[in-house]
């Protein structure tokens, strides 16, 4: 019979592989439509705002777009929403899964703001609609006839948010929380603003009334903001796997460069998908722009992950710590896995903990208790390979005293 820590895995496993599946298509639809917009043909007569013609799979097809609706319209409209709805209600159910119901872990940092966990779910919540309503101000305001200036201000506000994320959760929940900020963005564009105003324009000609042009200006100026901010979301939602990236002091200048490289990256794209040239300029400022991340994320003058002297345990903790069996694992973990899993790891090539995780002190164990459970007693996934030969009994011991302590 599965425990309850095995089933909660797999429903997290489920959950990310739906948020996945769901960004897939929602990316994938996003590119294609902003690519095919900017590569219409539109030297042609007729009521139409440009036209294309593209293979795929063996056929042709003949692309047409009309600013508003074309005379008649037609039976069968196929909608794009689903894809970006389930992406963020998805990823809202894992950030529930792994960041909340594992908050005292993955979540809170006692170093840098004393919460209890309902705090820190409360500000992981609440922030997340901070983004979007400022945003909207901004495009609602004169500001939106000013593109240019519209993005420069949403930058501002990310890395705000970036340094505000630093202070009070781990690096790795701050990165996290960041690109889930900028999706809510995003998702919140479609709900709000794209989809209520197609409908507009479908209601009106299907009364017979000329629609307003404003509304698909409106939405794809939402859409093109859209675009420019996929690339960082997806290097934010991936940066957990990274401790380079999220265990650093200045992770959260680290998190507002990649919007930048967002930024170079789109636009290279954009222009030749437009056939306005190939601005290769952005290559040198993207490579740049890389290098200064990794320069900042290997900067010798930055403190460790944390002090080595061991912390007063949590109340959780303390329950893995006072279980049967213990010490032995304890004594496992640190002959095993502590030396890549330290402060300063020792194993050869190794100069940062692995994700972050770090497996010195009783504490240390004690709180990584359930992951060392998973990796090392259920599965082998830990040591990788079995490179430090743990042995069968070993992996027995471990899983006996996770059970013993639930």
């Amino acid at each position: 019979m599965y425990d309850f820590a095995v089933l909660w895995d797999w429903a997290g496993f489920a959950i990310r592989w739906l948020h996945v599946v769901t960004a897939i298509a929602w990316i994938g639809s996003s590119f294609y439509f902003i690519a095919l917009d900017l590569g219409l043909n539109r030297n042609i007569p007729g009521p139409a705002d440009g036209e294309e013609w593209q293979v795929h799979g063996g056929g042709f097809y003949h692309i047409q777009k009309y600013l508003v609706a074309p005379e008649r319209m037609p039976e069968h409209l196929t909608w794009f929403k689903w894809e970006s709805y389930w992406t963020w209600m998805s990823g809202a159910a894992l950030l529930m899964v792994i960041y909340w119901a594992g908050a005292e872990l993955y979540l809170i940092d006692p170093s840098k703001a004393d919460l209890a966990i309902w705090q820190g779910i409360a500000i992981s919540a609440l922030s997340l609609t901070i983004g979007w309503l400022v945003y909207d101000y901004l495009c609602k305001s004169p500001l939106g006839e000013r593109p240019t200036v519209l993005m420069l201000l949403l930058f501002v506000l990310l890395v705000a948010m970036s340094w505000g994320y630093n202070q009070v959760f781990t690096g790795r929940a701050s990165l996290l929380h960041l690109g889930a900020f900028t999706a809510t963005i995003m998702t919140a564009n479609v709900f709000f603003i794209i989809m209520p105003n197609q409908r507009i324009v479908v209601a009106d000609l299907k009364a017979g009334r000329k629609p307003d042009p404003k509304y698909g200006k409106i939405a794809k100026l939402r859409s093109t903001h859209n675009n420019y901010l996929t690339l960082p979301v997806i290097f934010l939602m991936l940066s957990n796997h990274y401790p380079l990236a999220f265990a650093t002091e200045n992770a959260w200048i680290i998190a507002a460069l990649v919007f930048l490289l967002g930024v170079t990256i789109r636009h290279w794209f954009n222009t030749r998908h437009a056939r306005a040239g190939s601005p290769h300029w952005t290559w040198g400022a993207t490579v740049v722009i890389f290098l200064v991340i990794a320069w900042l994320s290997t900067a010798p003058m930055f403190a460790p992950i944390e002090a080595a002297e061991a912390r007063p345990m949590t109340a959780g903790e303390e329950q893995f710590a006072e279980a049967e069996g213990f010490d032995e694992v304890y004594n496992v973990v640190l002959g095993r896995c502590s030396m890549c899993h330290a402060r300063e790891p020792v194993w050869p090539g190794i100069r940062w903990a692995p994700k972050g995780v770090l497996l010195e002190t009783e504490a240390d164990v004690a709180r990584h208790a359930r992951p060392i459970y998973l990796q090392a007693g259920v599965t082998h996934a830990m040591p990788p390979a079995n490179i430090t030969w743990m042995e069968p009994e070993e992996r027995d011991r471990i899983a006996a005293w996770y059970r013993a302590a639930r």
